[in-house]
């Protein structure tokens, strides 16, 4: 008895401790890795190491970032369009539509595809690399891994995933004029002036915001699983899926926090006040 109450007991030390240990080795991994970017610029500030990620992370996810948003935004238009109709609103739909998309939806779009597309492939390259012991070869030849590897990557992937922000809200905003103009027949006119009048520069400012740290989280968080992955194929594979679910959790959580944080900041520094669609 007295020894199945120790072993419960080292258990639940055991299930507690692993989560601590692993959330101070990432506080670690990213401190260093900003401070790589910091002040070690010259080992990664190189046109021939950001340019393909750029391609990889940025170029190449334009096309699925953009479409996404552009039926986000038609799929947002034809759900809303009878609500607001039967209450003779629907010339003022463009508000709801392009503050949900510039606020909330294309950021975490564009991070969610990002953490998709891009994370797992980051996850799966290092991973690999820690496999078939590159890291160490690099360590061996005194260069700093996460300085070569891993600050280019994040560095590519929060700068990127803003500029994907941007083309997930324009073709967000697309979608649900066009659906709205021209499948409803909703004044043009009418539309745009209400969004207009609705829409501040802080809603996409807040956006652009949000999708920076998205982006930051998932370059850190990708690269750590992978520096950390467990040896063989499966450990690769298995790290790969905890990169996407872990990355996909920061973006909630990030989200909602920097929600809160972003809206109480503007009422008290900006006096960015709320705006009633029916005023």
């Amino acid at each position: 008895m007295a020894t199945n109450g120790l072993d419960l007991a080292a258990n639940v030390g055991r299930r507690v401790r692993l989560p601590i240990e692993g959330a101070g080795r990432f506080t670690r991994f990213a401190m260093h890795t900003l401070a790589g970017a910091v002040f070690r610029p010259s080992r990664w500030l190189r046109w021939r190491i950001l340019a393909p990620l750029i391609m990889q992370v940025g170029v190449l996810s334009i096309p699925v970032v953009a479409i996404t948003g552009g039926f986000i935004g038609m799929l947002l238009a034809l759900e809303s369009f009878e609500q607001f109709a039967a209450y003779g609103l629907e010339n003022k739909l463009g508000m709801i539509i392009n503050v949900s998309v510039v606020k909330q939806i294309g950021p975490v779009l564009a991070a969610v595809m990002v953490a998709g597309r891009v994370g797992g492939a980051l996850t799966a390259e290092l991973g690999t690399m820690r496999v078939t012991e590159q890291l160490d070869a690099i360590r061996s030849m005194g260069a700093d891994p996460i300085d070569v590897l891993v600050v280019p990557r994040v560095i590519v992937c929060t700068v990127m995933t803003p500029i994907l922000t941007i083309f997930s809200d324009l073709l967000g905003v697309i979608g649900g004029a066009g659906f709205t103009v021209a499948w409803n027949g909703v004044s043009g006119r009418e539309y745009w002036d209400n969004t207009a009048w609705f829409l501040s520069y802080w809603e996409p400012t807040t956006g652009l915001i949000k999708a920076t740290f998205f982006g930051l989280s998932i370059g850190l968080i990708s690269c750590y699983k992978g520096f950390n992955c467990k040896p063989g194929a499966a450990g690769v594979g298995r790290a790969t899926t905890e990169s996407f679910v872990s990355a996909f959790l920061a973006i909630i959580i990030i989200n909602l926090a920097l929600a809160e944080f972003l809206r109480t900041f503007g009422a008290m520094f900006l006096g960015i006040g709320f705006k009633s669609p029916l005023s």
